[in-house]
């Protein structure tokens, strides 16, 4: 849906009726946190990324879950017949990386957030690269929208769309099925930031704490402990 008590429009009913069906045959699922997802009012979704699938696996989780998913997408998607009209009907936000164009992509999410929209970002920019799996370190573009907005950021994390379709692959390993294992945190505490210089010591800070909470759902998820130091972070520290 994309707001409570208004249907989907056209395309959104389209892509519902398609795509919905399919994944509940090859997907089987295990979410959690639901109660953390706010049902109304702007709100970002930070999440960590493991592969090109997780976005619609992820999309599935928060539709039946009350939101339309807006996710700010590579401008090159766009860019592909049909596909890049489906997703440009479907109010996704196209992002010209390397030129002064992604400022107009945060603005435009910075609009989608103020008009109530559920808006989905990878902190990380990027699949991780951390052979373990793990979120690697982030950029800031999200901490900057949190705190310009003062909606609320959600850390969430997923497990299973790299066994689906890993970092590289083409073909989708859709048999046996697999599980996507989603679990959804409470908001980000980022009061401490308000009313600060939006900097780069305060940006970078609050990113950090997105990566922690997002990071520690993770280790909740998988049952495992993460890395003291993200991946990326300790990397440059080694060189």
């Amino acid at each position: 849906m994309s707001r409570p008590g208004r249907p989907p429009i056209p395309w959104e009913a389209l892509v519902v009726a398609i795509v919905k069906p399919l994944l509940y045959f090859f997907t089987k699922r295990d979410w959690r946190g639901r109660a953390n997802l706010p049902r109304t009012g702007g709100v970002i979704i930070a999440a960590n990324h493991l592969s090109w699938s997780d976005p619609l696996l992820f999309a599935h989780y928060a539709y039946d879950n009350g939101r339309w998913p807006v996710y700010l997408a590579k401008s090159g998607v766009f860019d592909i017949p049909v596909i890049g009209t489906i997703i440009r009907k479907c109010r996704q936000i196209p992002v010209q990386r390397g030129s002064t164009d992604a400022a107009r992509s945060l603005k435009e999410a910075e609009t989608a957030l103020r008009d109530g929209s559920c808006v989905i970002f990878y902190p990380e920019g990027t699949i991780t690269r951390d052979p373990d799996f793990w979120p690697m370190d982030a950029k800031t573009g999200v901490a900057r929208l949190a705190l310009v907005t003062g909606v609320p950021v959600i850390p969430v994390a997923h497990w299973g769309a790299q066994e689906i379709l890993p970092y590289g692959g083409k073909r989708p390993r859709l048999f046996p099925r697999k599980t996507f294992r989603v679990l959804a945190g409470p908001p980000v505490d980022l009061s401490k930031y308000e009313g600060l210089p939006m900097r780069g010591k305060v940006l970078k800070e609050a990113t950090a704490d997105i990566m922690a909470a997002i990071t520690a759902q993770l280790s909740e998820l998988r049952g495992e402990k993460a890395p003291d130091t993200p991946f990326g972070e300790a990397e440059s520290r080694a060189g």
